[in-house]
């Protein structure tokens, strides 16, 4: 009892509300398919149920037993991404011409990239923080050495999630990762390059799309994949390539059709494919409109604002980097996912936080906010109370 008082209550209780809402739109957003609607619920109620367990063991660690799990999480994930490549179709099946899944009995389906986030975010922060005590004075030469490092732990991995292919992964591990290197202390100067470098990039992209199209199109879109091309070419001109953006559009009249105020609960009538996975956003403003749609918004960025302001009073440098991996990191994965449902951003295959259908994503999220419950616990002081409290 005394370990749950430790918990941060607001926290839980918005963990708590989105459960209660995921659980009804993945049961919703899947009667479609009558068979399996009830096993969607039941699992997804089972997944959370893990989930909590999960964040509840996480948070009964102190820093140094995370620290020390850290290497060894690492090396197992890296292992499991990696045992893909030759894993029998029997037990890691292709699925939407991605093979990112082992095959688990009971459960369904165990993606070993979504725990990565959780290595990644312990590992990179470890080599951050020694590389700030063992070099105390600036030095360009020590700085980049920290980035090397950085990269011979990221980049591996990420690459094997590439190939599976998992972009929308390793958009999310870049999402966590560049705001910690940010907050790594390194010189301004390698900053500004550092940031200038993707800028440069996304800009050029843009230009030869708008003004030399045909050298983007055999140059550019020539090194992707035909999957990654068509959902391109679906986002930017979905009415023109209409077999490749069917889920936008679907997705597009299903949000459009709920209106303010939404067409009632059960009451989906528009197909969207995966809509109880990547596109649940469009079932909750179909049924509930706008309002409900605003209403799952603000309480996913309440969760970042919690995160964030207990990531505020940490007082140790490691808890401050991890929480600024977390709260980026679900920011950016809320903000791709409602994007892509709205067709402000391309669809890529991230699920919405708390909400899409999965244990995977899931339970990695519920980790990552054992995570933040350990920095809770960390300090007594809160925000906003009287500086006399904390003496």
């Amino acid at each position: 009892m005394t370990q749950l008082k430790r918990l941060d209550g607001s926290l839980v209780a918005a963990l708590l509300l989105l459960g209660g809402i995921s659980c009804l739109f993945v049961y919703s957003s899947s009667t479609n398919f009558e068979q399996y609607a009830s096993s969607f619920i039941i699992k997804q109620f089972i997944f959370y149920g893990i989930g909590f367990a999960m964040m509840f063991a996480i948070s009964l660690l102190d820093i140094e037993q995370l620290k020390k799990i850290g290497w060894p999480f690492y090396g197992l994930i890296v292992a499991l991404t990696a045992g893909l490549i030759i894993a029998p179709e029997s037990i890691a099946r292709t699925i939407n011409q991605a093979k990112s899944w082992y095959q688990i009995p009971f459960l369904g389906s165990l993606q070993p990239s979504e725990f990565l986030k959780f290595a990644f975010l312990i590992v990179v922060s470890k080599v951050i923080i020694a590389h700030q005590e063992k070099n105390t004075r600036p030095s360009y030469l020590a700085d980049l050495w920290l980035l090397v490092k950085i990269g011979l732990i990221v980049l591996p991995p990420t690459f094997l999630v590439y190939r599976q292919p998992d972009t929308g992964m390793v958009m999310l591990y870049m999402a966590m990762i560049l705001p910690m290197i940010f907050f790594s202390g390194i010189q301004r100067k390698l900053l500004v390059i550092f940031t200038a470098i993707p800028v440069v990039m996304l800009s050029t992209v843009i230009v030869l799309y708008i003004r030399f199209n045909e050298f983007f199109t055999e140059k550019i879109l020539g090194a992707l994949s035909g999957h990654q091309v068509s959902r391109i070419y679906g986002w930017l001109q979905p009415y023109e390539y209409v077999d490749s953006s069917f889920q936008v559009r679907q997705g597009f009249l299903a949000i459009g059709s709920g209106e303010m105020a939404g067409k009632g609960y059960l009451n989906n009538d528009v197909y969207v494919p995966e809509k109880h996975t990547d596109f649940i956003f469009s079932a909750i403003a179909e049924e509930f409109g706008f309002i409900g749609g605003a209403f799952v918004i603000i309480l996913l960025f309440f969760v970042i604002y919690r995160i964030v302001l207990i990531t505020v009073e940490a007082k140790d440098p490691f808890m401050t980097l991890m929480g600024a991996g977390i709260s980026s990191l679900l920011a950016f994965q809320i903000t791709q996912n409602i994007g892509m449902t709205i067709g402000l951003l391309p669809v890529t295959g991230v699920t919405l936080p708390f909400l899409s259908y999965g244990g995977s994503s899931l339970l990695s999220n519920f980790m990552l906010i054992g995570i933040v419950m350990i920095i809770h616990k960390s300090y007594k002081g809160y925000m906003f109370k009287n500086l006399g409290d904390d003496k």
